[in-house]
């Protein structure tokens, strides 16, 4: 309990006990000015009448700042979800724009790739014809080269060695 709550149970508690004492008193009567008129009645009933009504107005202004302060706590409750609501939109757009990015530079890696993979295959092949061309020169060169070796080596052997061989 908050401590005006219970200060004001003990002052209705005092006030009930002192009222319970003095009852015979409290409802003797008496004559009571109001400056405008004079009335005949009792002043301790009077005086109990007036701590009523100052407390059911204590009571009414209290549930007044309560109903307040419970709308006040809804509405910001109401503002913070929905600033959590825009900032879970905000970060899930965030993610979606970082896995577009990821996707798009993935992509341009995946092209530049293919496309260095296509320039190596073409170079294998040109290199690849580049060398069948050498070795087949290579090959009709060593070819020429043994031929005209075989024709010196005929000429300069007799022909019977020329036939043993």
């Amino acid at each position: 309990m908050k401590a005006r709550t219970i200060i004001l149970v003990i002052f209705i508690l005092l006030v009930a006990g002192f009222v319970a004492l003095n009852v015979d008193t409290i409802l003797q009567p008496s004559t009571l000015n109001f400056g405008f008129t004079e009335l005949e009645a009792p002043v301790g009933l009077f005086m109990l009448g007036v701590i009523a009504v100052t407390l059911v107005l204590f009571l009414l202004l209290q549930l007044y700042h309560q109903a307040l302060h419970m709308m006040e706590i809804k509405r910001l409750t109401k503002e913070a979800s929905e600033q959590r609501q825009l900032a879970d939109k905000a970060e899930a757009s965030r993610f979606t724009e970082l896995r577009n990015y990821l996707q798009t530079e993935l992509q341009a890696i995946a092209d530049r790739e293919r496309d260095i993979a296509d320039k190596l295959h073409a170079r294998v092949d040109l290199l690849q014809t580049n060398l069948e061309q050498v070795m087949e020169q290579t090959g009709n060169g060593l070819s020429a080269s043994i031929g005209e070796l075989e024709d010196r080596v005929e000429r300069r052997l007799p022909p019977a060695e020329s036939d043993a061989l």
